[in-house]
C-alpha cells in the first residue's frame, strides 16, 4: 500500500486498457458518471468509496480517475489504501482524456451534474435578485444575500440545501434502463 499514486498519461492508459492491464476507477459521483465517463471504466463514487465493492483482478493494475484529477490527488491516500501493491492516477483526468481526443461514452440526455445545477440556480437567484432590487424594489437585493449565505454555509459545512432540493427533481431521478 502507497500513499501516493504514480499519474500515468491518458494516451498510456489507454493502451493498457486495450491491452487488458489495467482497470480504470472512475471516483467521479453517479450523475457525473452517468453524462459522460470512458468506456470500461468502474464507477466507484468517491462519496461512497470505502463501503463499495471494487471488483478487481489481482493481476491488473488499478487506475484512478475523476475530471481533472483534483479529487484523485487529494484523496490519494483514501484511493490507494483500498489496493494491494502499486496503484496509479490518470494526469488531468478526464478532461484530459478528452483533450488526447480519446473516445468517451456520453450521454447528453442525463441531466447536468447537481454541482452545475447548482450553480445556475443560485447565479440565476443572485442576478434576478440584484435586478429585481434596483428596478421593483431594494428588499428583492435580500434575495441575492440569501443565496450568498447559503453558499457561504455549504462552503463551509459541506452541506448544501440547493443540491439536496435539486437531487429530488423529477429530471434528476434515476431513469429506468
Amino acid at each position: 500500500m502507497t500513499s501516493v499514486l504514480t499519474p500515468v498519461s491518458p494516451a498510456e492508459i489507454a493502451a493498457r486498457l486495450r491491452d487488458g492491464s489495467a482497470v480504470l476507477v472512475d471516483i467521479r459521483e453517479p450523475d457525473e458518471f452517468a453524462r459522460e465517463h470512458v468506456k470500461g471504466a468502474i464507477a466507484a463514487p468517491l462519496s461512497v468509496f470505502e463501503t463499495s465493492h471494487l471488483k478487481l483482478e489481482p493481476d491488473r493494475d488499478v487506475i484512478f480517475m475523476c475530471r481533472t484529477g483534483h479529487r484523485t490527488a487529494v484523496n490519494c491516500s483514501r484511493l490507494s489504501a483500498r489496493i494491494e501493491g502499486p496503484a496509479w492516477v490518470m494526469e488531468g483526468g478526464l478532461e484530459a482524456w478528452k483533450a488526447a481526443g480519446l473516445a468517451t461514452v456520453a450521454d447528453a440526455k442525463a441531466p447536468l451534474e447537481i454541482m452545475r445545477q447548482v450553480q445556475i440556480g443560485a447565479g440565476s437567484l443572485v442576478l434576478a435578485g440584484i435586478a429585481l432590487g434596483a428596478l421593483v424594489h431594494p428588499y428583492w437585493y435580500a434575495l441575492a444575500a440569501f443565496v450568498g449565505a447559503g453558499l457561504t454555509v455549504a462552503g463551509a459545512t459541506g452541506f448544501c440545501g440547493m443540491a439536496k432540493l435539486l437531487a429530488l427533481a423529477p429530471w434528476n431521478r434515476l431513469r429506468a434502463v
